[in-house]
């Protein structure tokens, strides 16, 4: 069977967490993708990022989740933030949202 170029690096590979919302971003891509190629794929990831940083960031997500939580890791390496102080960030707020219920 032979795989076509489009499309292959645009699968959905992590579901987790999508919103009715984000798969319309993520049909929108597509549709954008197979209407005019890289360049308007660009132009409505760089839109998606300036509407909307949290939902760009959960659909780049969906299709790279390897590469998202690598730069992630990265970005926060390099601002001195460890994977431990991560932890114990959420421990902390998971127990403060605890206490206001």
């Amino acid at each position: 069977m032979k795989m076509t170029k489009k499309f292959d690096h645009l699968e959905v590979v992590d579901t987790t967490g999508l919103t009715d919302a984000d798969w319309a971003e993520i049909n929108n891509l597509k549709k954008a993708y197979d209407a005019a190629g890289e360049e308007a794929l660009s132009a409505a990831l760089q839109a998606l990022g300036e509407r909307d940083p949290i939902r760009a960031g959960r659909v780049l997500g969906a299709f790279f989740p390897d590469l998202v939580r690598e730069t992630i890791k990265d970005k926060l390496a390099d601002m001195g933030i460890t994977e431990e102080d991560l932890r114990e960030l959420i421990r902390k707020l998971e127990n403060a949202n605890q206490s206001r219920h």
